[in-house]
């Protein structure tokens, strides 16, 4: 049996009790259920009825929405859960990426981009509180990997940072801030991401670290946090080759499976060597990092077997049940393996007290939703961006711009993809407008070709848009040129670089040499390797209306630059410290 009156779960003779007396009293089909965690991609009662009632679920997250919608959603699924649920987020930047309108207060990076620790502890502080006010009590945060390889860009915002200790101490602070609310935290992504430069939603990946070098680096991050009270794992589709030898000597290379399919990295590492009695989930099913290893069929019982405690997200409900139940019922996934998984799972329950708060009082009330944007959490977001902006280079010795004497400004927009989330990339450029025009410029913004033609104009191509705007009037018409960059898209791509609009398109700068030129980037950090002709080049961490308005005050001197950053911005290229 699992030790429930040990860390993390401290549960007393009386909560422990609960939750073996729930197991027992439920049937296969319910116990089968309580291993999965639905994505609920409907917000109808109906919808719930049936992978409440039908499924019989353990966990449920949602797909983003306003928070009073949410909300309602929790309420009515918490009603009908024969067992209470374990109901997750994503709040990994604060409350937004959880709600429509919640507070995006700063990415992890951001959070590890300046001396004071404690801005890791605000965003995890405001990530409770919205979160919490919705009904949610588990955050699938945060993030532990280490980004160690300038060319990952699934964790190149997600991750504090790209040393142990710097990650240690953030995620600690976030840890804390989001235990205030009562909240459990899941970091993730276990054996550890930040190695390869690809990314596990598009393919397995792998961390390749040898025993020795791992221990010292992700091993220390997972030990000390474990030991810190976090409750549980999310485990990446990560394959771990020398780790999985090490403990499996013999091992061919045909035999390494991603992590949440390798019993030697969940078991005889996770928990035998690092101690974790904790719960253990999967990342996302769907994942090809998980998806191109093995048949589905075979997949999902074999994740339990392997270790993991809940499955997270169906593909088919009725099949991946069916995979479930066929798995216990061949012996795949034995009777102590499926007992220790509910305990977790149960224990996490009781953990946040659910066996024993009143059904009704699970979800607070409507007026608990005034926390979620509020003008407290934003000032905190507005804090943190004063902090963390940071100047990675100015070399030509541009900063600041006064309006006074560079008073036309042509504006760039860059972005990709909408990521997806499908949110709209390219709202930033009217807050970018608005903010440098509150500061006395006059901005003139650039439209390539394709904007110009879905527009409506007609005879427009990449070539005369050039000849238009590369001309020796330009620096006539404007004193500097700024680029705003908000590059995201991770999960639908192996790596992320900028995509110009066309071939030599014009807003690539090719403007360096007519007019002070600054960039801003607000999502990746490694834009360098794609413009490096940039003298001025500024990260500001995220497209938050907050993040734009302390860019703009430090390009023009009305604030200091606080933000501090690490080698990854040079993106191990020669030419970019120029």
């Amino acid at each position: 049996m699992v030790d429930l009156s040990a860390q993390p779960f401290n549960l007393d003779e009386q909560a422990s009790t609960w939750v073996r007396d729930t197991i027992d009293s439920l049937t296969l089909e319910e116990k089968i259920g309580q291993l999965f965690i639905n994505l609920n991609t409907s917000f109808t009662p109906e919808y719930l009825d049936r992978v409440v009632g039908e499924y019989k679920v353990g966990g449920i997250r949602y797909m983003g929405a306003g928070s009073s919608t949410v909300q309602e959603h929790i309420r009515y699924a918490q009603s009908q859960a024969k067992v209470p649920l374990l109901v997750a987020s994503n709040p990994e930047m604060g409350g937004f990426g959880s709600i429509d309108d919640g507070t995006l207060v700063a990415t992890h990076l951001s959070a590890g981009s300046n001396p004071d620790k404690s801005i890791a502890r605000d965003m995890g502080r405001v990530a409770g509180r919205e979160t919490a006010a919705l009904g949610c009590n588990w955050a699938f945060a945060p993030i532990v990997d280490i980004h160690y390889n300038w060319r990952n860009t699934v964790i190149s915002t997600r991750s504090f940072g790209n040393t142990p200790d710097v990650v240690i101490e953030r995620a600690k602070e976030y840890f804390d801030g989001l235990s205030e609310s009562n909240s459990v935290a899941a970091m993730k992504h276990f054996p550890g991401d930040g190695i390869d430069e690809r990314d596990q939603h598009v393919v397995t990946t792998y961390n390749t670290l040898g025993y020795e070098e791992w221990t010292d680096t992700f091993g220390r991050v997972y030990r000390e946090l474990i030991q810190h009270g976090v409750q549980s794992i999310m485990i990446g589709h990560i394959g771990a080759p020398e780790l999985s030898k090490h403990f499996r000597p013999g091992m061919t290379d045909a035999e390494i499976m991603p992590a949440t399919l390798a019993p030697e990295l969940l078991q005889d590492l996770l928990r035998d060597e690092l101690g974790f009695n904790g719960l253990i989930l999967t990342d996302a099913s769907m994942m090809v990092g998980m998806t191109q290893a093995m048949p589905r069929r075979d997949a999902v019982p074999a994740s339990i077997a392997a270790g993991c405690d809940m499955f997270l997200f169906f593909r088919d409900p009725e099949e991946d049940l069916r995979y479930m139940l066929d798995g216990y019922r061949s012996g795949v996934i034995t009777e102590q393996r499926l007992q220790e998984a509910l305990e977790r799972i149960l224990g996490l329950k009781a953990t946040l007290g659910l066996h024993s708060t009143p059904r009704e009082q699970l979800v607070p009330g409507p007026e608990a939703l005034s926390v979620i944007g509020s003008p407290e959490h934003h000032a905190i977001a507005a804090d943190i961006a004063d902090k963390t902006v940071t100047l990675v280079k100015d070399t030509q010795g541009n900063l600041p711009l006064d309006p006074a004497t560079h008073r036309r400004i042509r504006l760039y927009g860059v972005s990709g993809q909408a990521d997806f989330t499908g949110v709209d990339p390219s709202g930033f450029i009217d807050m970018a407008k608005e903010e440098l025009e509150a500061v006395g410029f006059e901005v003139h913004v650039f439209k390539n070709a394709l904007q110009r033609a879905a527009e409506g104009e007609e005879h427009v191509y990449f070539h005369t848009v050039m000849s238009e705007e590369a001309n020796e009037h330009y620096s006539e018409e404007y004193d500097a040129a700024i680029v705003f960059a908000n590059v995201a898209g991770f999960a639908q791509e192996a790596s992320i670089r900028i995509r110009w609009s066309t071939p030599m398109a014009a807003e690539i700068p090719w403007y360096v040499t007519e007019v002070p030129t600054v960039f801003v980037s607000l999502f990746q950090p490694n834009h360098l390797i794609d413009v490096p002709m940039v003298k001025t080049m500024i990260h500001a961490h995220a497209p938050s209306r907050e993040a734009i308005h302390a860019s703009v005050q430090k390009i023009i001197g009305a604030s200091a630059f606080q933000g501090t950053f690490n080698d990854n911005v040079w993106c191990d290229t020669w030419g970019t410290r120029l």
